[in-house]
């Protein structure tokens, strides 16, 4: 169903949808697993339903520019919506379905928000405290039925009667989506917050569209066709709410929701995706877990296993194999890469990782076995994408080229700076946060980086992330904090040192290497009793010396103390995508970490 005459110069994203459901009706969309089986709707129900929707908006009085929050896990209801909105005129403001009852008080607070859309009754439970406080909150539409009855300030609505509402609204919803422009704002996107309070980024259609063009243009040489994504990241990030949502629906694709992370793998092997969006974190999830297996194989499959990544690795830099190691090669891609392939559904072409550094090592390892990772860059304030990693020159130290219709030039302190429609429109109600990040037209991006002759772009690290130490040299705590993470009994590691002597860490040890510990000694299978044996105490201190080796004598991890806990989404120390919140942890691990410090100057 993709186009092989170009991309098309779409005005709005609605109409971008109601063109492709004109252009192939009744073929399946969406689809979601319900009563243990994946149910499709087909382009015209969604499309029907957009405009359903679009008309009991506006007959709830939501119009142009109106902010409309959406709070919904992935699921065919919450692209509806999120199109239904715009094609009100209204600006969707999506929400993390993590957020707490605070956070969604700043958001309407500081969207002014006057509806919202609510997924499940768990989901409406924290919404609904914050939108009974907000002075401008009046409607909240419930996608799950909630038995509840509303408020003299905020009327609740059901989702299945709006749909089955007669509005006479349709035609002017219609009109309503026909006007929108490219430069025209489709949605408030707040960024997940890692080093202070979410800023509402203001989105455009053509920004969005941008995107669009650009991933069409990347991945059109992988022989665009019938596509089927699998979106299991959350569509309130930019990351998913473009590349996993809006670009299958510019190229015709199906788009199957996850069940959840934990089915993830099920998921994948039941879908059988073509092209798959996803952050680092899953590959190194998914990279440790082989490992841990491998550990239990017999010796054949182990060194088969080990035999693949050594020569697929000598392929990626360029090294010739010789006439055995070449039959090798081959024969391994039978016994192993399609094993391995088989693990993510057979027939994948792409997985763009996107939202955060990729580790090398990861990368490659899964290169080496014949996966395709194609690494991007991008930030909320460019609708995200910016660069990305084309399927025939991969590598893997860069984020690839940008794309196309993107400029990026480097200023000379380093920071990577961009151009192009694909900028937001700026910070919602903050008109200072925007003149310091758009400077002449260019994006200030924050991130350090280099641009290769062949146009590939290098990042070295966040800008305000550099660690100076007191020696007066600049640390990159991104990569030191990767190596840290490849260690398999590490699962998460924040280095911290600006200013210091030396650098300390604070460290989650990986919950199934407790688990084989405690097999090994007979102690408890439990978090909080680990980090505090001092034997397992020690095993992580031979951990860090083999780490340590291979970074340099700046980079090594002097010192380190243990998390109480995981950093988690649920406490608030980790972003919805996965992202560790340093203010967060800082502020409950800041006077442990000092008193590493502290205890030096004691000891001298």
């Amino acid at each position: 169903m993709a186009r092989s005459r170009g991309f098309p110069r779409w005005p709005n994203l609605v109409a971008m949808l109601f063109d492709q459901a004109e252009r192939h009706p009744k073929a399946p969309m969406v689809w979601r697993k319900i009563d243990g089986a994946y149910r499709p709707w087909t382009w015209q129900e969604v499309a029907d339903a957009v405009r359903q929707l679009a008309a009991a908006l506006r007959a709830l009085g939501i119009g142009p520019e109106d902010r409309v929050v959406l709070v919904a896990d992935s699921r065919p209801e919450w692209l509806i919506a999120d199109l239904a909105i715009m094609a009100a005129g209204a600006w969707t403001v999506p929400a993390y379905t993590t957020n707490t009852v605070d956070d969604h008080r700043h958001i309407l607070a500081n969207s002014g928000a006057k509806a919202a859309i609510v997924g499940t009754p768990k989901l409406f439970t924290r919404l609904w405290a914050a939108a009974i406080n907000s002075d401008q909150m009046q409607h909240v539409i419930a996608i799950d039925p909630i038995d509840h009855p509303g408020s003299s300030q905020v009327a609740l609505s059901q989702w299945a009667d709006l749909m089955a509402l007669d509005t006479g609204q349709i035609a002017v919803a219609a009109e309503t989506a026909a006007r929108l422009e490219r430069t025209d704002v489709a949605c408030i996107i707040y960024t997940s917050g890692t080093s202070g309070a979410p800023r509402g980024v203001m989105q455009t259609h053509g920004g969005i569209l941008t995107n669009c063009e650009g991933a069409y243009h990347v991945l059109r040489g992988l022989g665009l066709g019938d596509e089927v994504f699998l979106s299991f990241l959350p569509l309130s990030h930019s990351y998913e709410h473009s590349a996993g949502q809006f670009f299958p629906v510019s190229i015709g694709a199906e788009i199957y929701y996850a069940e959840s992370i934990d089915t993830l793998v099920a998921n994948m092997a039941e879908v059988r995706p073509t092209i798959m969006t996803a952050v680092p974190r899953l590959y190194e999830v998914i990279h440790q877990r082989i490992l841990r297996e491998l550990k239990r194989q017999p010796e054949t499959r182990r060194k088969a296993l080990l035999k693949a990544v050594e020569l697929g690795t000598k392929r990626y830099r360029g090294d010739r194999l010789g006439l055995i190691d070449w039959l090798i090669d081959r024969l391994l891609d039978r016994l192993v890469r399609a094993k391995v392939a088989d693990r993510f559904g057979g027939r994948l072409k792409a997985m763009v990782s996107g939202g955060a550094p990729l580790n090398e090592e990861v990368g490659l390892f899964f290169h080496a076995l014949g996966l395709r990772i194609l690494q991007g860059y991008g930030q909320t304030e460019a609708s995200p994408v910016v660069a990305v990693n084309l399927p025939g020159r991969v590598k893997l130290h860069s984020v690839g080229p940008p794309m196309e219709g993107v400029e990026v030039r480097i200023a000379e302190d380093g920071e990577i700076l961009v151009k192009g429609e694909l900028l937001m429109k700026g910070y919602w109600a903050d008109q200072a946060a925007t003149d310091r990040t758009i400077v002449d037209g260019w994006l200030h991006t924050g991130d350090i980086g280099h641009l290769e002759p062949d146009g590939a772009i290098v990042i070295t690290d966040r800008k305000k992330d550099l660690i100076v130490n007191s020696g007066g040299d600049n640390i990159s705590p991104a990569r030191v904090e990767g190596v840290l993470c490849l260690a398999p009994e590490i699962a998460q590691a924040m280095v911290i040192g600006d200013r210091r002597p030396y650098l300390s860490a604070l460290i989650v040890p990986d919950a199934d290497y407790i688990r084989q510990w405690a097999d090994e000694t007979g102690s408890a299978n439990d978090y909080a009793a680990a980090i505090g044996d001092a034997g397992f105490a020690k095993r992580i201190d031979k951990t860090l010396a083999l780490t340590n080796q291979s970074l340099s004598s700046i980079e090594r991890v002097r010192k380190y103390v243990f998390a109480d806990e995981p950093l988690s989404v649920e406490n608030g120390q980790l972003t919805p995508t996965m992202k560790i919140r340093r203010h967060r942890a800082l502020a409950v691990y800041g006077d442990r970490l000092d008193g590493l410090y502290r205890d030096r100057a004691k000891a001298s």
